[in-house]
């Protein structure tokens, strides 16, 4: 199962930019990985931990923007196809064989 959060932050003020960073390194110290600039996916146990994890994200949530979750099971997120660009070989985000322990 994957979690995939999606954000278009405003940036205009050092206030705003500045909770864009914040929201962003929360991101990374909750496991998520980028995929592309403002989405990120991390990968999950099940979907009640997928729940559990976007609740926790909920709570760091900056002030203005919009921002989107989405879980897919690993079927799913192995059906993306690339349009244009090449998948990025980070060993946190291949999907060909995902082992949870």
């Amino acid at each position: 199962m994957r979690l995939l959060i999606m954000f278009d932050l405003p940036v205009e003020t050092s206030k705003q930019r500045k909770a864009y960073r914040h929201f962003r390194k929360d991101l990374i110290n909750q496991g998520f990985t980028m995929i592309q600039y403002s989405v990120y996916v991390r990968v999950c146990v099940n979907r009640k931990s997928a729940e559990f994890i976007e609740k926790k994200v909920s709570n760091f949530l900056p002030e203005a923007g919009v921002i989107q979750s989405l879980m897919l099971t690993e079927k799913q997120y192995n059906d993306m196809h690339f349009l244009l660009g090449k998948e990025k070989e980070d060993v946190r985000n291949y999907s060909g064989r995902t082992v949870i322990l």
